[in-house]
């Protein structure tokens, strides 16, 4: 990390650098601010996002109020050294408004022509999963599931997997589309049985993509 601060162009822009602070479980771009070389440093040495703010000329700490942290897993420099990638694991969310990222307020009209879902809701499936396992609450049937075990988990994917193929056969694109979702619910529900992360199946996924 220290090589890194040499390379940063801290210059450019008197002092300041744009951080762009992104989930490393969803790649999802959570918002973006400013860091200075004392941001930068208390970064890595605390393990959470620091900024520089330009209005209060002060250093912050992300979360020093909600609790609300960004705890650091990787850091990059683009091509030309002046902008920083932060890749983070939030503790809650981003935004002081409270939603997972900066971005997910209303966007001005004619911005999108249509909104696209973003993989960031296919990870709060699978922590809402995790939590079920966790906590095991009752009259849930992510809990049922999970009672059961494997041998149940098992059948129902290759229920609902039975279930996705009957709907491309003879049913709508859009009756597929909701049995495609239960196949993939079951299936989360089968990988936090055994333990293995969404991180994990989405690097599978990165490597076989090439």
């Amino acid at each position: 990390m220290k090589t890194i601060l040499k390379k940063i162009n801290f210059k450019k822009m008197s002092g300041l650098a744009p951080a762009i602070i992104q989930d490393i479980s969803t790649n999802r771009v959570l918002m973006l601010g400013f860091m200075n070389e004392d941001a930068f440093r208390k970064t890595i040495h605390t393990q959470k996002v620091w900024f520089y703010s330009r209005t209060k000329k002060c250093l912050w700490m992300k979360g020093e109020e909600s609790k609300n942290y960004l705890f650091v897993k990787d850091i990059k420099i683009d091509c030309d050294a002046d902008t920083i990638l932060v890749k983070v694991k939030p503790a809650g969310p981003t935004c002081h408004l409270l939603t997972e990222s900066c971005f997910d307020i209303p966007q001005p009209k004619g911005i999108n022509k249509k909104s696209q879902p973003d993989i960031g809701f296919i990870a709060e499936l699978f922590s809402v999963i995790q939590d079920r396992k966790k906590n095991m609450p009752k009259k849930s049937y992510t809990t049922y599931l999970f009672s059961k075990g494997l041998p149940k988990i098992e059948e129902k994917i290759m229920e609902e997997a039975e279930e996705v193929c009957r709907a491309v056969r003879e049913e709508t694109k859009k009756r597929t589309a909701e049995e495609s979702v239960d196949v993939l619910y079951h299936l989360f529900t089968l990988l936090v049985q055994k333990g293995i992360k969404l991180e994990n199946v989405l690097k599978e996924i990165k490597k076989r993509r090439k």
